[in-house]
């Protein structure tokens, strides 16, 4: 069983993609900053014409299945899981 990791920018990317489809605005029009916490592990917010949206952790993961189904063609409902490196920030492991 072999591993992709996937980078921050991409993952950022991945949620620009899924807020824009939702929002109906093209991911450049999607602002996002990803989060730690120790007591709530990760998430991030979303800026769409100005409004903040706040994403769980669920959110990140559904964006990153979007991710590597259309853009990596990868079996989308393989096993993410979210780290955080030292010196990548936030990234994703994905199981294949």
């Amino acid at each position: 069983m072999g591993q992709i990791t996937i980078s921050e920018q991409d993952i950022i990317n991945a949620i620009c993609v899924d807020q824009s489809r939702k929002k109906h605005v093209q991911p450049e029009d999607v602002e996002v900053e990803l989060l730690y916490d120790d007591d709530s592990g990760f998430s991030a917010e979303a800026y769409v014409n100005g409004m903040k949206h706040g994403l769980e952790t669920i959110d990140i993961i559904e964006a990153l299945r979007l991710w590597l189904d259309e853009f990596l063609n990868e079996y989308p409902y393989a096993g993410i899981e979210l780290v955080l490196d030292d010196a990548e920030g936030i990234i994703a492991v994905i199981s294949v």
